[in-house]
C-alpha cells in the first residue's frame, strides 16, 4: 500500500486496540485543551435530516479550573484530556463497544500516547500535511457506524457529528492528527517480518464484521473495498503485544508521576 493508505488503514487498526480489550491505548494530550468536566460525555443524538443547519459551537465551560492528573517526563496530562478521551471513543470505527471504557483506562491511554509522541520527537521524520489529516478522515468519516444517522457523507452532518460528541472541526484534526503521528511511529518500529494471511482478512469480513453490520441492518461494504483496512486491524492486534512489552519499559525508565487531588473547584 501507499504511504496514504498505510496511514488510513492503520487508524482503524489501532482504534480497535485502543478501544477493545488492550491494556495500553494512544491518545494524545493537549496541554493547552479547553477545559471540560470529567463526568459530562455528552451522547450523540442523530439530526433528524441531513439537511439541517450546522450547529451552534458547544458552549465552554467557563467555570470549569482545570486540574493535573499526571506529569510524564515533565508533559502534562489534564482532567479535560481524559474527559476528551473518553469522548473521542465516539470515533471508534467498525465497532459498538465505543466508549466503554474507565476513567483509569483513558488516563493510561494518555500517558502512553504521551510517551509515545515524546519518542517520535526525537525521530527526524517529517510532519504530517493538512491534505494527509484532511484525506484520512474522510475515510474515517465512512467507517463510524454512528455517522450513518448523522449522513457524515455530507459537511453538515460531520460537522453535527462532531459537535454532538463535544469536538469544534479544528479540535479534532488536531486529536487526529497527532493519532497519526503516533500510528506512523508504531509501524515502523513495531510492523516489519509481521505477516497476515489473506483467510485471516476473510474470516475477519465473515466473523466479526459481517454480524456487526447485519446487527444494524446496514448494508456491508465489499470485502475487496476494505481489506487494507481488516489487514491493519490484524496486524495492528500483533503489534499491541510488542507495543505492550515497549511501553512497560518505557514506564519503568521514565519519570511518569500520578497527581492525587481532591477535586476540581468551580
Amino acid at each position: 500500500m501507499s504511504g496514504m493508505g498505510q496511514n488510513s488503514a492503520m487508524l482503524a487498526a489501532v482504534a480497535v486496540m485502543l478501544l477493545m480489550g488492550s491494556p495500553h491505548a494512544l491518545a494524545s494530550p493537549r496541554l493547552q485543551s479547553t477545559p471540560q468536566p470529567p463526568s459530562s460525555i455528552p451522547t450523540a443524538q442523530p439530526p433528524s435530516s441531513a439537511t439541517q443547519s450546522t450547529p451552534e459551537s458547544v458552549e465552554p465551560h467557563s467555570h470549569a479550573i482545570d486540574r493535573v492528573v499526571a506529569i510524564v517526563n515533565g508533559d502534562l496530562i489534564l482532567e479535560s484530556d481524559v474527559d476528551e478521551e473518553r469522548r473521542l471513543a465516539a470515533f471508534q470505527p467498525y465497532s459498538s463497544t465505543a466508549g466503554v471504557f474507565s476513567r483509569q483506562e483513558a488516563v493510561d491511554r494518555l500517558i502512553d500516547r504521551t510517551l509515545i509522541l515524546q519518542q517520535d520527537g526525537e525521530q527526524a521524520l517529517p510532519p504530517l500535511t493538512d491534505a494527509e489529516v484532511n484525506a484520512d478522515i474522510l475515510e474515517l468519516r465512512k467507517a463510524i457506524f454512528a455517522c450513518r444517522q448523522y449522513h457524515c457523507e455530507t459537511e453538515v452532518g460531520w460537522q453535527n457529528f462532531l459537535v454532538a460528541n463535544g469536538f469544534t472541526d479544528q479540535e479534532f484534526k488536531l486529536r487526529w492528527r497527532d493519532r497519526m503521528v503516533t500510528l506512523r511511529f508504531i509501524e515502523q518500529r513495531f510492523r516489519m517480518g509481521i505477516r497476515i494471511e489473506p483467510a485471516e482478512i476473510e474470516e475477519y469480513y465473515e466473523k466479526t464484521l459481517l454480524p456487526e453490520y447485519a446487527s444494524r441492518h446496514m448494508a456491508p461494504p465489499k470485502l475487496d473495498a476494505i481489506r487494507d483496512r481488516i489487514h491493519e486491524i490484524l496486524l495492528q492486534q500483533r503489534v499491541s503485544r510488542l507495543l505492550d512489552d515497549w511501553l512497560k519499559t518505557l514506564r519503568a525508565s521514565g519519570d511518569v508521576q500520578m497527581v492525587k487531588s481532591a477535586g476540581r473547584t468551580r
